[in-house]
């Protein structure tokens, strides 16, 4: 009984990520299937990668348990740093690697304009790496009101990469 109550709050609690698998259309934002979602557990089901805590802790937190480096691959977790702008930071799903400095990722919170588009589902959302070295610490976002990148800039720590360090170790059969 309590493995089907357990299975039962499981479906549930992974019913609003559902649309995570959509087809991707335009850039630009989508509702998050089941009322409001962040990037946190977004990112967490979408990549695999079981990590706790703020967006911006996730960083440190993956520190001899998975790869971070900061080269971009599908299915890796892009980090933004905490910033006044992002106080929690942020975190997104790369999901395709489009050249040497622009990215898609999908992310979960983004979407400006208050509570009406807070919680929303971005897709294939351009990102682009304006760092000085090419290393990905600094990054412009797509903004679709403007059908561009918006100003800011963002620092970012770099990606996690969903394979842990003891799996990376193992040797390969």
């Amino acid at each position: 009984m309590r493995a089907r109550l357990r299975t039962a709050a499981l479906v549930a609690a992974l019913l609003p990520l559902a649309a995570c698998g959509a087809t991707r259309g335009a850039p630009g934002y989508d509702a998050a299937g089941g009322g409001p979602l962040s990037c946190v557990p977004f990112a967490r089901a979408r990549s695999g990668i079981a990590l706790a805590g703020d967006a911006w802790q996730w960083w440190e937190a993956a520190a001899g348990r998975y790869h971070r480096s900061g080269v971009p691959r599908p299915g890796s977790v892009l980090v933004f740093a905490r910033t006044a702008r992002l106080p929690q930071g942020h975190l997104a799903v790369v999901s395709r690697v489009v050249s040497a400095r622009e990215i898609r990722v999908d992310h979960a919170n983004w979407a400006p304009g208050g509570s009406a588009t807070r919680g929303r589902i971005a897709r294939d959302q351009p990102v682009l790496d304006v760092s000085p070295r090419g290393d990905w610490s600094a990054v412009r976002v797509w903004y679709p009101p403007l059908g561009d990148y918006g100003r800011t800039v963002f620092p970012t720590h770099g990606f996690i990469h969903p394979v842990t360090l003891t799996a990376a170790a193992a040797p390969r059969r």
